[in-house]
């Protein structure tokens, strides 16, 4: 399909299409958008999310590499520094260690260390989090990692609509971006989504349901989980205001301070473990400057200090709509 015909149309998607929706407009917008990873230009990336973009696009934007996270990771800041923007694929998060030194030494500083000479126009994008049966290093939450490192944005979308979105607005973005794709949701739902290049802002909170009697702050493949939790606890008379975080660094603190200054409560609900996860990020920005609104503690429900178990115990891993529903009238209660 060409350009021409593909504008705005609307079709009904899922978050993987969604991403793979967002690839193929960027492309067409800017010929300087090039897609590399494991896998991704021939066979069109292990969830199929790059698929047909070899086809559209040809060889030369559509890379497919070596198994190596590292030179994948180098490369893109290589070709960033030189006038490309580079979306690279890591297969899974688990996977992204490796290339940790070319982010971290590399890509989050290179705007400072050259004084804005040079910059990073990039975006690494990893499906990560737990819930498909997979091995523990396939199904790692460690955006905490990232969301310490000055210089790198971490988005994680939780809806087709927000994922097409936010992948352009992250492909757009100057500096680089991590973009944290929840593999749990990738194919949960469907979402009306108009291909009309429209991006959406990053650092910012969606209040995804209004609320009065307590905020619940999630983001990612949890999001689900807490809009079921929220349409439980309203049949019990509880009123829930529901905030995807979107972009976990830089924090939108100030759509997070004034939703908890209306409710008094604040529940954090998030898949990674909970020692030293953005939740305590969140939790510390309230306790500091929304202490006096608070009419209960903030309370996290997370995941546990352990490496993600295999797939019969995944369920006891992952927080679930109960857990909750129980923080929640723990709060509610006091």
């Amino acid at each position: 399909m060409s350009a021409a015909e593909r504008s705005n149309e609307t079709r009904d998607v899922t978050l993987v299409e969604a991403v793979n929706m967002a690839l193929h407009r960027a492309m067409e917008d800017d010929e300087n958008v090039v897609v590399l990873g494991e896998d991704i230009a021939t066979n069109g990336g292990v969830f199929r999310a790059t698929v047909g973009l070899k086809e559209a696009f040809g060889f030369k934007r559509v890379m497919d590499t070596p198994l190596a996270e590292n030179l994948i990771a180098g490369t893109a800041i290589g070709m960033a520094t030189q006038g490309l923007k580079p979306v690279a694929e890591f297969q899974f998060m688990g996977f992204i260690y490796a290339g940790m030194e070319q982010i971290v030494s590399h890509a989050a500083r290179m705007r400072n260390r050259t004084r804005g000479r040079l910059h990073c126009p990039l975006v690494f994008r990893a499906p990560f989090g737990g819930g498909i049966h997979a091995p523990e290093h396939h199904s790692e939450s460690t955006e905490a990692l990232f969301a310490h490192i000055p210089g790198l944005r971490v988005v994680i979308p939780s809806s087709p609509q927000r994922a097409y979105g936010l992948l352009l607005a992250a492909i757009r973005n100057p500096d680089p971006v991590i973009f944290l794709e929840p593999k749990r949701i990738y194919r949960a739902v469907t979402q009306s989504v108009e291909d009309n290049g429209e991006a959406l802002p990053l650092d910012t909170c969606f209040t995804l349901r209004e609320g009065d009697d307590v905020t619940l702050i999630t983001w990612g493949a949890c999001v689900m989980e807490t809009l079921q939790a929220a349409d439980k606890l309203a049949e019990q008379g509880v009123s829930c205001e529901v905030i995807d975080v979107a972009t976990v660094s830089p924090l939108d603190r100030e759509t997070l301070l004034c939703s908890v200054a209306k409710t008094g409560r604040a529940v954090i609900i998030h898949e990674a473990c909970r020692n030293g996860g953005v939740g305590a990020e969140v939790a510390a920005s309230i306790a500091e400057a929304a202490f006096l609104d608070l009419q209960a503690p903030v309370v996290r429900v997370t995941g546990y200090d352990t490496v993600m178990p295999y797939y019969r115990n995944e369920q006891y891993y992952l927080p679930q709509g109960e857990d909750i529903v129980t923080a929640v009238e723990q709060v509610i209660a006091l």
